[in-house]
């Protein structure tokens, strides 16, 4: 039984790491950010993005003329502010994806919405993703440094932390290991 706990146990550790060292952080909007400033094609932009649960999504904008609000489909279609689901104000908001399907946001101060400041982050279920055209990039591909939309803003941390991550995910593991007998 023991042996049982133990294997369950460090499974569930790989898992969550494994996770944590392929998970992509996206700027909405990339070097423009979440703006009404018309340099940004929202839809565009997402369409170029293949999301995955895990992912964090950031809205940078200022607060002073901005906001982040999570909806239904249906209130994202009709740029209707009046129930959000979410309401993000700080300027700098970091919502880590959760679960596979669409995640409507839409700003709601008025007129913005209307004007194309919403973006749908489609998180593709399993065997939709093995219908996903070549010509999309299945990793995350930082973006150039110029402004306006681009072809990503995400970074992986499978990437930069790579052989760091598995001798920090092995170290967890033998202590875990250790920590279970």
């Amino acid at each position: 039984m023991a042996l049982v706990k133990r294997a369950v146990a460090l499974l569930t550790a790989m898992t969550l790491m494994l996770k944590l060292i392929h998970a992509a952080v996206y700027k909405v909007g990339d070097s423009a950010g979440w703006t009404t400033s018309g340099t940004v094609d929202y839809k565009q932009w997402s369409a170029t993005k293949t999301f995955q649960v895990g992912d964090v999504i950031i809205f940078e904008y200022n607060a002073q003329f901005h906001n982040v609000m999570r909806v239904t489909h249906a209130m994202y279609r009709a740029c209707n502010t009046s129930a959000p689901l979410a309401t993000y104000t700080t300027g700098n908001d970091s919502i880590t994806i959760k679960t596979r399907r669409h995640h409507f946001f839409f700003c709601g101060v008025p007129g913005h919405c209307q004007i194309g400041q919403k973006v749908d982050i489609n998180v593709l279920q399993s065997d939709q993703m093995a219908q996903t055209p070549s010509s999309v990039p299945s990793t995350p591909v930082p973006s150039a440094k110029v402004p306006g939309p681009s072809t990503s803003n995400a970074f992986s941390f499978k990437s930069p932390f790579g052989s760091i991550g598995l001798t920090v995910l092995a170290m967890f593991l033998i202590n875990l290991e250790a920590l279970l007998c």
